[in-house]
């Protein structure tokens, strides 16, 4: 598959995307999000078709589901957007040179973006609400199971970019195949950087076979750690939302780590979990200890594969430990460096939980869902950077920027 006319158009699109006024980025993302909720009904009836392809049981179909709330939430978040303040033309730095040369450090677009996403048709307006604000083109390559939605929903935004005299260009949607997969992936000469969403074997496939850069984001193996020091009330209430809350995403709780002193509060703090049907993979010590007091039906014993796993489902493994130092070990072999929590009174081992774990965010006596760009004060997210170059946590449009020298003089020339 050929999709270097595609790939071109979208480059020289961009080039000229960062001379637009921001109002009038801004008021292209208003009407965005009015475009959004009069077609609700066409976008849920595409969103239709693609749930009709995905059993309910799928952890993903909560992922791909619109809904009329949602639909007013997303343009919510458009407008948020439109109002934040440009993070385009910063002065990150300023600096005179002994010879008379002004030299200024400012922040530019990335250039082109590509995503590459799973079944979630909500990232489509996420991603080029923060391309479009920060400068960037975009071009999106969805999942087959949110092929309707995506196609229906790229062609509304194509419509309000049409209406404002923008180039449509600046985004494009690629088909949902493995051959345009390929193609994003090999494409050096038009595309600046690549974001996945999605799951580990995605970020592992991206990361593996792409020439092009990469920012990590997405998978998260999020572990809490209950210390002996652990308030209980506090246990029950954040281990319940951190896994319950929304399993589908990124945040949610995975592994439940809890000081062997602490074994006989673990009925408690499970007790809720079993009005939304958790299954439990717990090792032997908290196997025991919460038998007879949790549903036989959804309580197992761990296996090793029960542990360093995304469920993205209504399931979570419990790993028992001596002291802290285990639970950091536990965390170190098994975190996706996405969000770890740890809940404790004793400050300083919350203090050696916060420097010790290594992770784009860590917690303290709260759940990690608070994980999300929005709760960060940082309005929409492309997603959650798991790595350390350029961007770490959620990337909002700070991190939708690069840098350039800006270089004035008078006619100097170097000896």
């Amino acid at each position: 598959m050929n999709l270097d006319n595609t790939f071109k158009s979208v480059a020289m699109a961009s080039r000229k995307l960062a001379l637009v006024e921001e109002q009038v980025i801004n008021q292209l993302l208003s009407d965005l999000s009015e475009a959004a909720v009069k077609n609700t009904a066409y976008i849920l009836k595409e969103n239709k078709k693609d749930l009709a392809r995905m059993p309910e049981s799928d952890p993903k179909y909560d992922r791909l589901k619109l809904t009329e709330q949602r639909i007013k939430d997303i343009a919510s978040d458009l407008v948020n957007v439109s109002r934040l303040p440009s993070p385009l033309g910063r002065i990150l730095d300023k600096r005179n040179h002994e010879n008379g040369l002004e030299l200024t450090k400012i922040s530019v677009p990335l250039g082109v973006v590509g995503i590459i996403y799973e079944a979630r048709p909500n990232v489509t307006f996420d991603v080029f609400s923060l391309c479009i604000k920060s400068g960037n083109a975009c071009i999106l390559k969805g999942g087959s199971d949110a092929e309707y939605s995506n196609i229906a929903i790229v062609g509304i935004i194509k419509d309000v970019i049409r209406n404002h005299g923008l180039n449509e260009n600046i985004l494009a949607l690629l088909p949902a195949n493995r051959e345009a997969t390929t193609a994003l992936l090999n494409a050096v000469n038009y595309i600046d950087i690549i974001i996945p969403r999605g799951s580990q074997h995605l970020i592992n496939y991206v990361r593996d076979h792409a020439k092009v850069p990469v920012i990590e984001t997405g998978a998260g193996i999020v572990h809490t750690y209950i210390d002996r020091s652990a308030n209980l009330e506090k246990s029950i209430r954040i281990v319940n939302n951190a896994k319950t809350r929304r399993v589908s995403v990124c945040n949610a709780l995975d592994c439940l780590i809890i000081h062997h002193d602490r074994l006989a509060d673990l009925k408690e703090i499970v007790k809720p979990l079993a009005a939304n049907n958790v299954e439990i993979f717990a090792d032997e010590k908290a196997f025991h200890s919460i038998k007879g007091n949790y549903p036989d039906a959804l309580l197992m014993k761990a296996e090793k594969e029960h542990f360093g796993i995304e469920f993205l489902d209504y399931k979570l493994s419990i790993k028992t430990v001596q002291n802290i130092d285990e639970a950091l070990d536990h965390i170190s072999e098994y975190s996706s460096r996405h969000s770890e929590a740890i809940i404790a009174e004793d400050q300083d081992v919350i203090e050696k939980f916060m420097k010790s774990v290594d992770a784009a965010a860590v917690y303290a006596n709260t759940s990690t869902a608070f994980t999300d760009g929005a709760q960060f004060g940082l309005g929409a997210e492309i997603g959650i950077s798991t790595q350390k170059l350029h961007a770490r946590g959620p990337m909002a449009l700070e991190e939708m920027t690069s840098y350039k020298w800006i270089v004035k003089g008078d006619g100097q020339i170097r000896p």
